[in-house]
């Protein structure tokens, strides 16, 4: 991640620790970040050591493009950690024959064939697959999730349009341009559908972790929607304004709003150490959005470069403060509950007990 975010600020035309990776940063982000995170969570789930094969591979790519072995290198790595991470749905799904894991087990195939076709094609071209990979996957969960509050075809819902949205991806290798504008199209409708079916909507009402997670969960949708509308008008892109926002949109947006919500309830079972909710975890969430509403929704959609630019840092600060306070969160330990403190408070000190 640290290497995701230095070469973000290069590209961002600003001064970086190191000047190098520029051109790694959206590998490095989506396939060595958050497919090595989806890999380990899914690895914690499968409960056998084989499982840590996808997200060490997917770890190894990452650092191995991070050295000066050739770029190969890295590229296998990432095909045998997808590779991985598919085989391991597969052995989930046999366990549950769930028709949610499936639709993981297609995420992940997405992932395959972005790590694939990158030995021969940009990464900018393959984009679509990459958000495919984290929009299946993410969806599958959250529907999982809010499955007994749902009507009974929802899940043959997601199954439908998450099928459409490999169509469409798998037409763009012939018409890129058509295709992106349906997946466009696509996105819209599993974006409303969600967000009408998601438990988030009734946490809003809540407090603490369950108000906070829900508002990220929402943002993170609302993100995923400005993506697919910029799909919708400006079709196909590889370059430029209308990309830059289509991408950071979905990554950052989407994909990085769902971590932060999920986080006080996946990663105590990822990393086998406690982290309790805390208010200071607002802070990283509202300088991403902030970040995001100036980079996107200023900076890319107004071409305004210097509001682009901040807007960048913000993001880029974010992610730091998140890492910083999750960290500082997970080693204070749980904080202690309204009769704890009453009872630390009431209890007499000893020179003052009689005997």
């Amino acid at each position: 991640m640290l290497a995701a975010l230095n070469a973000g600020l290069l590209l961002l035309n600003l001064p970086a620790p190191i000047a190098a990776w520029a051109d790694l940063h959206g590998v490095l982000m989506v396939v060595g970040f958050l497919g090595t995170l989806i890999a380990m969570e899914r690895a914690v789930a499968l409960r056998h050591p084989l499982g840590y094969l996808a997200p060490a591979l997917l770890g190894a790519g990452a650092l191995g493009l991070l050295t000066p072995l050739p770029t190969t290198l890295g590229q296998l790595l990432f095909i045998e950690g997808a590779l991985a991470l598919c085989i391991v749905y597969l052995v989930l799904w046999r366990r549950s024959r769930d028709v949610l894991v499936l639709v993981q087990l297609l995420g992940g195939l997405h992932l395959l064939i972005a790590t694939l076709a990158w030995l021969v094609a940009p990464v900018s071209a393959l984009v679509p697959w990459f958000i495919g990979f984290l929009v299946l996957t993410i969806s599958a969960e959250r529907v999982e999730l809010a499955r007994f509050q749902m009507p009974p075809h929802g899940t043959t819902v997601l199954v439908a349009t998450t099928t459409a949205l490999t169509v469409t991806l798998t037409a763009g290798f012939f018409w890129p341009d058509l295709a992106v504008r349906l997946t466009g199209t696509l996105l819209v409708i599993l974006v409303l559908w969600l967000v009408q079916h998601d438990v988030a909507r009734a946490g809003m009402h809540g407090t603490g972790l369950r108000r906070y997670s829900s508002v990220a969960l929402l943002t993170g949708y609302g993100w995923l929607l400005v993506a697919a509308v910029c799909w919708l008008i400006y079709g196909h892109q590889i370059s430029g304004f209308a990309y830059d926002a289509i991408v950071h949109a979905v990554m950052l947006g989407f994909a990085l709003s769902m971590v932060m919500s999920h986080a006080p309830i996946i990663l105590p079972a990822v990393l086998r150490r406690p982290l309790p909710y805390r208010p200071i975890l607002w802070i990283p969430l509202a300088l991403l959005h902030i970040g995001l509403i100036l980079r996107v929704l200023t900076g890319d959609l107004l071409q305004l470069t210097v509001l682009w630019q901040i807007g960048g840092v913000i993001t880029v600060a974010a992610l730091l403060v998140f890492v910083l306070t999750a960290a500082t969160s997970s080693l204070l330990g749980e904080p202690p509950t309204p009769a704890t403190r009453s009872s630390v408070t009431n209890t007499p000190d000893p020179a003052e007990r009689t005997p």
